[in-house]
């Protein structure tokens, strides 16, 4: 007779074979739980000492040296900047001419208007002109005894009379909300050409004689009734943030 299996035996193999199978089932569902959080760690853990790798290695020192590049453009437009306005203030020792802050302006009028933190007090009053680092910005429209609103060259519709020294002709700028203004000539034939220089003429009364103001862009020889042209200010009225005052 054939001996027959104990049942206890027979329930622990029957265990065995469903083992891997339950280790299996255990698996994804620590997966499942875990969001394969167990596998990263794993693979970080494996991996770890051949971390960075020459590639990787190569890529960290181009960033950080592109990283360098960049901090030390800041720095020099920085300090380029930080000249500019010290020598603003060196030139408004001259009588005439006050240094001010800018302390305010509004985003909705970003291109028309600022507000000075210097005024009637030192002597600031409506036409005075306001120059930036490079030229004319605008004149005073209004004061109160320690504040000046300017009227920025580039407000919609603002006009100033100048002068093309080149060509030794007139014409009338106009301000359209931006930092390149309009420029109407009066002459049929104004014998203008890009890159030269607009200033306030020589014989101003009401602004400061031979101030620079801008470069023209490209200028437009088909405009009725005379040519036009497109001037880009050479004091950047966006970002500046310290003013010379010419007063009168």
């Amino acid at each position: 007779m054939a001996p027959s299996l104990r049942p206890g035996k027979s329930r622990w193999r029957g265990l065995g074979q469903l083992s891997p199978w339950l280790l299996v089932v255990a698996s994804l569902l620590l997966v499942r739980f875990s969001k394969g959080a167990g596998f990263a760690d794993a693979y970080a853990l494996i991996t770890r000492p051949f971390w960075p790798g020459s590639a990787q290695r190569e890529w960290i020192v181009s960033a950080r040296t592109v990283e360098d590049q960049a901090r030390l453009q800041l720095l020099e437009h920085d300090n380029l900047r930080l000249r500019a306005l010290l020598e603003l203030q060196r030139s408004g020792s001259r009588q005439e001419d006050v240094g001010a802050p800018v302390i305010s302006r509004s985003p909705r009028g970003w291109w028309q208007q600022l507000e000075l933190g210097k005024g009637a007090l030192q002597g600031f009053q409506a036409g005075d002109a306001v120059l930036g680092p490079g030229g004319l910005v605008g004149r005073i429209a209004s004061v109160t005894p320690v504040t000046a609103r300017v009227r920025l060259l580039t407000a919609p519709g603002h006009e100033i009379g100048v002068w093309l020294p080149r060509s030794r002709s007139h014409g009338l700028l106009v301000g359209r909300g931006s930092s390149r203004l309009n420029l109407r000539f009066i002459d049929k034939d104004p014998n203008v050409s890009p890159g030269d220089l607009v200033t306030t003429s020589p014989a101003s009364t009401l602004l400061p004689p031979n101030v620079s103001v801008g470069v023209i862009q490209s200028v437009d020889e088909r405009a009725v009734p005379a040519p036009t042209a497109i001037v880009q200010l050479i004091a950047a009225p966006e970002a500046i943030d310290w003013v010379q005052v010419r007063t009168r």
